[in-house]
């Protein structure tokens, strides 16, 4: 028999219950769809497409792990209130490994993610650099489809609001002070959906308007600038953040990568500068 609810499929085999989430669904689609713009945009640069596939997995199992990890050491205030402590998670290690119970990080993801990148492009011979400007459209599409994983399952939302676009959220899956029925909050996965979306084309754009002037790196780094401040601005209106000692874990670490990023950026485009003006001699 097989039943179905707003969370997922469920296929009933005897006594034996097998769940197949559309949360699950949903980031597989993105992984797919991702892995498909990558081969793309390697092919386009006259990479073997195919190295594509045998690298999302690494990226994948990174992915998860940095993600798992983040939420372990950064959980939101919710989970704090019934006990879901960092120290619990430590102390039982089999509730920190159920990544299918939720709790999962987008921060830890991605560094996780470019890390087992990192470490395909070395066992492969490979310029990382280069493979991560391939792959950096490619996880903000990911990333934008994969959002939509949290509307199925009533979570990243922001601020109460009346906006024609609130959306409601039922009582189950509310953060506690919220329980006025009548209350409506900020789509917040949709706003991030769209600026991924929009980010992915920005760097497609870039990549193709100003080839010549790019360097290896330069796309992931301007990933790594145009995500954390869109997800700086978005934490403002978030509700049950994460706090790491008296600060929202997102919000600080979104700013030091974006500053970061940014710095990198200058740096390697002002020493190119320097060098071309320096070779043109005096005029």
């Amino acid at each position: 028999m097989i039943t179905v609810d707003s969370l997922g499929i469920y296929f009933h085999l005897g006594g034996l219950i097998l769940p197949l989430r559309f949360y699950g669904i949903i980031l597989v689609s993105g992984a797919f769809v991702a892995g498909y713009l990558a081969a793309l945009e390697a092919r386009r640069r006259g990479q073997n497409p195919e190295l594509v596939w045998d690298g999302i997995l690494w990226a994948l199992v990174g992915g998860i792990v940095g993600a798992r990890l983040w939420h372990i050491l950064t959980p939101p205030p919710s989970m704090v209130a019934i006990g879901l402590t960092t120290q619990w998670y430590l102390t039982h290690p089999l509730d920190a490994l159920a990544v299918w119970n939720g709790g999962l990080g987008v921060p830890g993801a991605v560094a996780g993610g470019l890390l087992g990148l990192y470490l395909f492009t070395r066992r492969s011979k490979l310029t990382f650099l280069e493979w991560a400007d391939i792959a950096a459209p490619a996880l903000a599409l990911g990333q934008a489809i994969g959002r939509w994983g949290n509307f199925v399952n009533q979570e990243l939302y922001g601020a109460p609001t009346t906006l024609p676009w609130a959306i409601s959220i039922d009582a189950a899956h509310r953060v506690p002070g919220f329980t006025d029925p009548a209350l409506k909050f900020h789509p917040l996965f949709l706003y991030e959906s769209i600026g991924n979306l929009l980010i992915c084309l920005a760097l497609l754009y870039l990549a193709r308007r100003y080839a010549e002037r790019l360097k290896p790196g330069d796309l992931i780094l301007i990933y790594l600038l145009l995500y954390p401040v869109l997800r700086f601005l978005l934490e403002f209106i978030r509700l049950d953040s994460s706090q790491l000692f008296s600060l929202n874990a997102n919000q600080t670490l979104m700013a030091v990568v974006a500053l970061a990023a940014a710095l990198l950026l200058a740096r390697r485009h002002q020493a190119v500068r320097r060098y071309q003006l320096k070779a043109r001699g005096p005029e």
